[in-house]
């Protein structure tokens, strides 16, 4: 292959050497460099892969791409030498032409915002293959390309990996791709280098900022606002209070949901009800399609998760019928996942980890008048100590009684973390007991629950893990609540 093919899509300057170099492989890690290959330097957060140009020459890399100056690298080594402004948008460019561009052979559907992501893409994988559209997954929680399942490393991978994706997806007979599209991909460029079919805005809340993330909300929001001038088709949000910053500039047209404001689908007459094991809503949908919808998980929230994915569909199918049974049925890993452990209580699994996401859980659960709600949390150890004060703050406000135990603590002592929670808690007034080891506060939630309590395990929803001193630990929370339900004689 020409150096040459897999420059088509960005400006750039030849410094020296050949644009019509035959490389053998593209490459981004240093580690892997062999000779031939054409290597792409990313300055990252930890390390600058500039540093090693030289390196790269010296292991009989044909050519390089940079976006700074490593010429007294490169100067004794035959090589091309190509200048772009960011050799992150170059990467995903490059990725895509490599790849042989397999996102023109798919359906593509991208799905940002706060929350909500992650079950709106299962909603929608759902339905489209109902309709008999083979549809492959990206995500937080794992990769689906058929049959295989592959845990996800990040929500959004880099844009090398997704090509990779996408063209496995096309070999495997996939006819459509939804993916979760976070503002660090955005921000990163893992999903430039082509158009989106269709672009999905859930809502925004200030979240992912620092200093490894973003600078401050403003820049998250552009960040997330950038989906809508690389996709097709819109689909937002109309209630956020930031729906019109997001699509401000968007070169694409747009089409609207919500609860409140006038939009092209609109959900009214929401009804919460309870069935043994089961807490979910029920609504009357108008506008774009005129149907009953009723949803098995809890929550304001899951209108707004069902409506998005209504959206999407509706430009695969018009059987009605079958989008209303798909919601119906379907349950999302980690994401308030109910376990059928009881018909006395109702217990359920999420990944509920800062104190927006904990707040906004226990507020929708509130609504179901539980007779007692039960909140099972930790934080997160080398992360900051005000997410655990928050944390403990919002648990003691609104659950009935708290259980603090242990996270992923990592170089960090349990005990010390959960004293920082506990700051929280004690500017409350709920009623709360430590109990260390995780399996062992199941075990208690378990043993004590009472009839009517809804019981949330929060924090690692589908993690299966525990990281402690640097080692991660199996460790699921779904498989602990069976493990100890069984000994105890409950039924699942």
């Amino acid at each position: 292959m020409k150096l040459s093919n897999l420059l088509k899509k960005f400006e750039y300057t030849c410094v020296k050497g050949n644009i019509d170099t035959e490389i053998s492989a593209l490459v981004y890690d240093s580690r892997k460099v062999q000779k031939g290959d054409v290597f792409v330097c990313i300055s990252g957060t930890a390390r600058d892969a500039h540093e090693f140009a030289g390196e790269v020459a010296e292991k009989g890399a044909a050519a390089i791409i940079v976006e700074k100056d490593v010429a007294a690298q490169l100067d004794p080594f035959d090589i091309t030498v190509i200048r772009v402004s960011d050799t992150r948008c170059a990467l995903a460019c490059m990725s895509a032409d490599y790849f042989g561009n397999p996102a023109q052979k798919l359906t593509t559907i991208g799905i940002t915002g706060t929350k909500g992501k992650t079950t709106t893409t299962y909603m929608v994988k759902s339905v489209l293959e109902k309709t008999g559209v083979k549809t492959g997954l990206i995500g937080t929680i794992e990769t689906i390309i058929g049959d295989e399942h592959t845990p996800a490393a990040n929500t959004t991978p880099e844009s090398y990996i997704i090509q990779e994706t996408f063209a496995k997806m096309v070999e495997a007979g996939c006819q459509c791709v939804v993916m979760e599209v976070s503002s660090q991909g955005l921000m990163l460029h893992r999903v430039s280098g082509f158009t989106f079919d269709y672009g999905i805005f859930t809502n925004l809340s200030e979240d992912h900022i620092g200093p490894t993330e973003h600078k401050d909300f403003q820049d998250y929001l552009r960040c997330k606002a950038m989906l809508f001038k690389q996709c097709r088709h819109g689909i937002v949000n109309a209630d956020d209070p930031y729906v019109s910053d997001i699509i401000r500039d968007a070169s694409c047209s747009i089409e609207t949901f919500g609860l409140e404001k006038d939009a092209d689908l609109k959900a009214s007459d929401l009804e919460l009800f309870t069935k043994p094991g089961v807490l979910g809503i029920r609504y009357h949908l108008t506008g774009k399609a005129d149907m009953e919808v009723e949803v098995d998980i809890p929550g304001r929230f899951s209108v707004y998760n069902s409506l998005t994915a209504i959206a999407v569909c509706l430009h695969f199918t018009k059987d009605l019928k079958l989008i209303q049974n798909v919601l119906k049925e379907v349950q999302v890993k980690g994401r308030v996942e109910i376990v059928p452990v009881s018909d006395r209580f109702t217990l359920m699994i999420d990944y509920a980890h800062n104190a927006m996401s904990l707040e906004s859980l226990l507020l929708a659960l509130r609504e179901y008048h539980p007779k007692r709600l039960v909140a099972l949390f930790g934080c997160g150890g080398n992360r900051s100590k005000v997410r655990r004060y928050e944390m403990g703050e919002v648990s003691s406000k609104l659950a009935d009684f708290s259980i603090i135990t242990s996270d992923n603590p990592r170089f960090e002592k349990p005990s010390d973390i959960i004293n920082d929670i506990l700051t929280g808690v004690k500017k409350a007034n709920g009623s709360y007991i430590m109990i260390e080891d995780r399996s062992q506060a199941i075990r208690y939630a378990l043993e004590h629950a009472q009839d009517g309590d809804v019981i949330v395990i929060a924090g690692k929803g589908h993690e299966d893990y525990q990281e402690i001193c640097g080692v991660k630990h199996h460790f699921s929370d779904r498989e602990v609540v069976e493990q100890h339900a069984a000994e105890l004689g409950l039924h699942i």
